[in-house]
């Protein structure tokens, strides 16, 4: 008889349903099969003062913990399940297991570590499955391989989650003892939050600098004044000097024009790749507002629960070659909706075009792209979610079928008075893959930058135009915009994309910040400790983040670094490194962190903190007196706590409070001690999402290119997003608000 281990019960009983299994208490059962599940992992490794007693209280003289052996332990909350494997395991009538855990690192890990605690010896094939559609499991038994042909995947995930806990536990213990805070330290959340807080940093630097923009109306069509001699494009139709400007329009207002040049190319954009899951997480993040912890769940639920696509936790963008059937059968069994886009698609005699943007076998690693089963599914019956990301897949795979989006593209030139002013136009001449995905929308701030895609008339170099209008525009460069989802993972995946060293870019090119499996739990873990914080779609640092990037050495905040350590993990995984080595690293950096922490530490002060019911870390109020900052209804001092700005005579009955939040509903911005100290002082702070006013008791935001106000608020008791009843100073107040 065969035990089969599967991941989570929902797996376990799709493979028992394929091998007509009936059930059991904690597994299911046939003549020659058993199929239990190691729901909650069942085994990890030891605590610290699971190996040694005196490890339980944290001491500074106790570090670095390097033990010879981390042992595992069995985890007490699925203790019970554990002991159903462990029985079937050695079971007399059991002759050998199939390891039917996720297909991937951390599944390997799961099954060996419960295989090995429970002293077993028998003999173990893997299963290794793409989708949960009967016909995939069924295949997946006709092609069982001996288990040691994933043993370095296993001494790759082994190494991994021993190399977290050497680092990561006696790192945050000795930044912890130093510092007096509790102080999370991971070798991969540490890099991650360095790139949350090396943006930070760069937007809080940015200088703003105006510069002007001269649009010339030459009747028929427009032209956008550029120099001709300007290192960088992007930026040659700035004018920096405001009297420069102002004398070009001057020169060429009502002067004669002259095209001398105008020119047309075809133009072709080739359909985008399908997609692994750190791109899909970032496109449903940029078109369905998702974070990238939604995504993996609903694509998680729609490859488990529906059976509606293939695995997602895969860092693949190709299918191989002998996958050409079940694409034809995807396609026939997709829903009614998507129809006409598979009678759409260019077929030569009944096939569909081979190319290797879609079919390459050397780019498939342990799992192939993202796509829809070939199991026919109902949309209207999965949740708004779910719906919306399949239809993303889906649109995705038929589009990397079909042919180029196709324009032409003209560009002309028209000088006037000595000055060159550039126009730009776009016809379609076909839709190709933007049939099915459709066009989408243009990124914010990106029309500013990008040259107009109006349609021009008929031009040919030496027609002559008059310069009707000449109209300037005064803008400001924008510092680089926050961290989202999207960006975020696309750092993570490439964290060596900012190196100059050019060797290192490209030994990082397939290098990243933990896999695509874990860096949706590595952005959450930084909300959960408070390190990162969200406001709408955007990701930033804390400044509790922002402290511990400054106390901790480059060597672990450094993503590069950490990008070659998880390149080191995949040569493991393909056997071509020795993980002793590996390891014998790793022990190296932890006695460095170690003493890093203790003998160079900086002069920073941590806040007290309280952990939530639900785990999350926030800071204790920490109260900051504003200098020479009055309260404007009773003139006493200022003060800013973690959430607010109020009068310290709040005591005695002054109700003055601005929440930080108060403008957000709204995408203003968040309050901080600057906009502040402008708006008690000169009435006004401007910024790049617009202004904020205070004047006559209120306080209001106009979004920037808004005729009006987008929001008003009383300003003697603005409650977090919206406005509370104005009270009167002095005199009992019932509960006050403290800032």
């Amino acid at each position: 008889m065969k035990l089969i281990v599967a991941e989570k019960p929902s797996v376990a009983r799709d493979i028992a349903r394929v091998l007509k299994c009936s059930r059991k208490e904690g597994w299911f059962e046939s003549e020659a099969y058993r199929v239990t599940w190691a729901l909650g992992h069942l085994v990890t490794l030891k605590e610290p003062d699971e190996i040694d007693e005196r490890f339980k209280k944290w001491r500074r003289e106790d570090l670095p913990i390097l033990p010879d052996e981390i042992g595992t332990k069995v985890i007490p909350k699925t203790r019970s399940q554990y002991a159903i494997v462990k029985k079937l395991m050695l079971d007399r009538q059991t002759e050998s297991l199939v390891c039917a855990t996720d297909a991937g690192r951390e599944g390997e890990l799961i099954f060996r570590l419960i295989y090995e605690h429970a002293g077993c010896a028998k003999p173990v094939e893997r299963l290794w499955i793409s989708s949960l559609t009967d016909a995939a499991i069924r295949e997946g038994f006709d092609a069982l391989v001996p288990s040691a042909h994933y043993d370095g995947l296993y001494r790759s995930a082994l190494c991994r989650a021993q190399a977290d806990w050497l680092v990561g536990m006696n790192a945050s213990r000795a930044f912890t003892l130093q510092y007096n805070a509790l102080l999370s330290v991971g070798r991969v959340q540490t890099p991650t939050l360095a790139i949350l807080v090396e943006r930070e940093k760069e937007i809080r630097e940015f200088v703003p600098v105006d510069f002007y923009v001269l649009t010339a109306d030459f009747g028929d069509y427009q032209g956008r004044w550029f120099d001709e001699h300007a290192p960088d494009e992007r930026t040659a139709h700035r004018i920096m000097d405001k009297a420069r400007a102002q004398a070009i329009r001057k020169q060429v207002s009502g002067q004669p024009a002259r095209v001398t040049r105008a020119q047309t190319q075809p133009k072709r954009e080739l359909p985008p790749q399908l997609f692994d899951l750190t791109s899909l997480q970032r496109e449903a993040n940029r078109a369905l507002g998702f974070t990238a912890d939604k995504t993996l769940k609903t694509a998680q639920a729609l490859y488990e629960g529906r059976k509606a696509l293939t695995y997602p936790r895969t860092d693949s963008r190709h299918l191989p070659r002998d996958m050409v059937g079940r694409v034809y059968k995807a396609m026939e069994t997709l829903p009614a909706a998507y129809a006409p886009y598979v009678s759409g698609l260019p077929r030569k005699n009944g096939k569909l075009p081979f190319s290797t943007r879609v079919y390459d076998d050397a780019k498939v690693t342990d799992h192939h792209a993202i796509i829809p089963t070939g199991q026919q599914v109902d949309p209207d019956k999965f949740t708004p979610d779910e719906k919306a990301l399949y239809d993303l897949v889906v649109r995705r795979f038929l589009a990397a079928f079909y042919p180029a989006f196709e324009y032409e593209q003209t560009t002309v030139i028209t000088h006037c008075a000595g000055h060159a002013f550039r126009s730009a136009g776009r016809v379609v001449t076909a839709q190709g893959w933007k049939a099915v995905t459709g066009e989408p929308p243009r990124a914010k701030g990106k029309a500013e930058e990008d040259e107009s895609q109006a349609s021009l008339p008929p031009l040919k170099e030496g027609d002559e135009r008059r310069v009707e209008k000449a109209t300037l525009k005064q803008d400001k460069t924008k510092p680089p915009a926050p961290h989202t989802d999207a960006s975020l993972l696309q750092r993570m995946e490439r964290p060596g994309i900012k190196t100059e060293d050019e060797e290192l870019m490209e030994a990082l090119r397939e290098a990243g910040l933990g896999t695509p499996a874990t860096r949706a739990a590595i952005i959450e873990r930084l909300i959960q400790v408070g390190y990162a914080a969200r406001r709408g779609k955007v990701i930033y640092a804390t400044p509790k983040g922002e402290k511990l990037i400054e106390v901790v050495p480059e060597e672990i905040a450094s993503p590069v670094m950490t990008g070659k350590w998880e390149q080191a993990l995949d040569e493991i995984a393909r056997q071509q490194r020795d993980p002793q080595r590996f390891m014998d690293g790793i022990r190296k950096l932890t006695v460095f962190l170690v003493e890093s922490a203790f003998t160079k530490p900086k002069a920073v002060t941590f806040d007290r903190e309280v952990r939530s019911s639900r785990g999350r870390v926030r800071p204790v109020a920490n109260i900051k007196v504003l200098e020479g900052l009055a309260c404007p209804l009773c003139g006493q001092q200022v003060q800013e706590s973690d959430r607010a700005f109020g009068c310290s005579a709040w005591k005695d009955g002054c109700a003055f409070t601005l929440w930080k939040n108060a403008l957000l509903r709204v995408k203003g911005p968040l309050l901080n001690e600057a906009i502040v100290r402008l708006l008690l002082t000169d009435g006004q702070a401007r910024g790049s999402s617009g202004t904020v006013t205070l004047s006559g008791g209120q306080m209001s935001f106009t979004p920037k290119g808004a005729d009006g106000p987008a929001l008003s608020l009383p300003i003697a008791y603005v409650k977090k997003d919206k406005p509370a009843p104005v009270r009167k100073t002095g005199g009992k107040a019932g509960s006050k608000p403290k800032p």
